[in-house]
C-alpha cells in the first residue's frame, strides 16, 4: 500500500472511514483517487477480491481469438482502434471491441440516417421548437410501431443471463425488428454502431435501450434487468427508478407544467437516497425520432462523465445507474402507455 500526499483524506473504499493509503496498483495505472482509498492494510485485504475489478486489463482482450473486425469504437463511432484507449475510467465497467455493423435488407423502410450516419430532416424541423400535435392517423401508425418496440425489447430481455454479451443482445434485438418489417432507429444514428459489447456477469444490471421506425414513424422505450443474483442496493435502484416513472406517468395530462414531471421524479429519487443524471431528459417522437418538447427529469442532479467512444455516459464517480423509458400519448383525460408491458413480458 502506498500513502497519499498532503492532501485531506478520502473515505476508506471498504468501510468510509478516513482513509490515506492508496492501491499501489490504481497509483500504477493512475485510476481515481476516490476509489482506491483504504484506511488499514487489514480493509484493502479484505475489498482485494471486489476491488481489483477496477483494474483494467488491456491485454486480456488481446489475447483472445476476437472475430475478424471487431475493433474498439470512437468518436461516435467514426474511429475505430484495435487498443483500449487511455481514459480515466470509474468504476469496474471497461469497453470491449464491437463487431462490424449489422445489414438491415434492402426491402425496409429506413430513416434519412441509415446510410450516411447523418440525420437530415430532425435537426432543422420546426418540431425541435413546436410540439406537434398528432393525428389520427398517425396516432395509429405509433401504436403499431410501439408495440413492435415492445415485442423485441422482451425478446432482448429473455435472453440475459450471466455470460452472455451485448453483441449478442444487440444480435437478437436487430434480427426481431427486421423480422417484424421494422428498422433499429438507434442504428448508424450520428454514426452509432450498436451497443457496446460486454460481458454481463452474475450481479450485472443491464439496460435495453430499443425504439423501431416502422410505417415512417419511431417507437421508444427501455427497461434495466438484474443479472443472475443482484445485490440490494441495485434492486433498490432499479425498483425506484421504475416507482420514478410510474408516479410520473401518473401525472400526465393536459394542462400539467413539464417541471412538474421532472419534480416528481426528482422528489421520489432524493427521498430514496438516489439523485437523477441531469443530461439526459424525455423527448417528443414521433415521424421525429427526437423533437420538442424535452422533459427534465432533475432539480438536484448527479455528475455524468462520457468514454472515448462519445456515446456511453457513466456516473462520475463510477456507482451503478438505472433507467425505464416508455412512449406516452397524452389524451383528454391522461395519457395511453404505448409501450405498455405486455401479460407475456419478462420480469427485470
Amino acid at each position: 500500500m502506498e500513502k497519499g500526499g498532503s492532501e485531506s483524506s478520502l473515505p476508506c473504499a471498504r468501510c468510509g472511514k478516513p482513509a490515506q493509503l492508496q492501491c499501489p496498483k490504481c497509483v500504477d495505472l493512475k485510476l481515481p483517487r476516490e476509489n482506491a482509498a483504504f484506511c488499514t492494510q487489514d480493509c484493502f485485504r479484505a475489498a482485494w477480491s471486489t476491488h481489483k475489478s477496477v483494474h483494467p486489463k488491456p491485454n486480456a482482450v488481446a489475447s483472445q481469438q476476437l472475430p475478424e473486425g471487431w475493433k474498439y469504437c470512437l468518436r461516435k463511432g467514426r474511429g475505430r482502434s484495435l487498443q483500449l484507449p487511455r481514459f480515466d475510467w470509474t468504476g469496474p465497467l471497461r469497453p470491449y471491441p464491437i463487431s462490424k455493423m449489422r445489414v438491415v435488407p434492402d426491402e425496409i423502410e429506413k430513416p434519412d440516417w441509415a446510410l450516411d450516419g447523418i440525420p437530415k430532416i430532425e435537426p432543422d424541423s420546426d418540431l425541435q421548437k413546436r410540439v406537434e400535435i398528432k393525428s389520427p392517423e398517425l396516432i395509429e401508425r405509433m401504436r403499431e410501431t410501439c408495440r413492435i418496440a415492445r415485442e423485441v425489447l422482451d425478446a432482448g430481455a429473455r435472453v440475459i443471463k450471466p455470460g452472455i454479451t451485448t453483441d449478442e443482445i444487440d444480435r437478437v434485438v436487430h434480427e426481431e425488428t427486421i423480422a417484424r418489417g421494422g428498422y433499429p432507429s438507434p442504428l448508424n444514428y450520428h454514426f452509432f454502431p450498436k451497443s457496446c459489447c460486454t460481458k454481463l456477469e452474475d450481479g450485472d444490471i443491464v439496460n435495453i435501450d430499443v425504439t423501431v421506425y416502422y410505417k415512417g414513424v419511431h417507437g421508444d422505450l427501455n427497461e434495466t434487468y438484474f443479472v443472475g443474483n443482484v445485490d440490494e442496493a441495485s434492486k433498490q435502484l432499479v425498483r425506484c427508478t421504475y416507482e420514478c416513472l410510474e408516479k410520473a406517468i401518473a401525472i400526465v395530462k393536459p394542462g400539467v407544467r413539464f417541471r412538474e414531471v421532472g419534480e416528481i421524479i426528482n422528489r421520489h429519487a432524493s427521498m430514496s437516497g438516489l439523485s437523477v443524471v441531469k443530461s439526459y431528459c424525455g423527448h417528443g417522437i414521433g415521424e421525429l425520432f427526437h423533437c420538442a418538447p424535452n422533459i427534465p427529469h432533475y432539480s438536484r442532479v448527479w455528475n455524468d462523465r462520457l468514454w472515448p467512444d462519445d456515446w456511453t455516459a457513466v456516473t462520475a464517480d463510477g456507482k451503478r445507474s438505472a433507467q425505464f423509458e416508455h412512449t406516452l400519448l397524452v389524451t383528454d383525460t391522461g395519457c395511453e402507455v404505448l409501450t405498455a408491458r405486455l401479460p407475456s413480458s419478462p420480469d427485470w
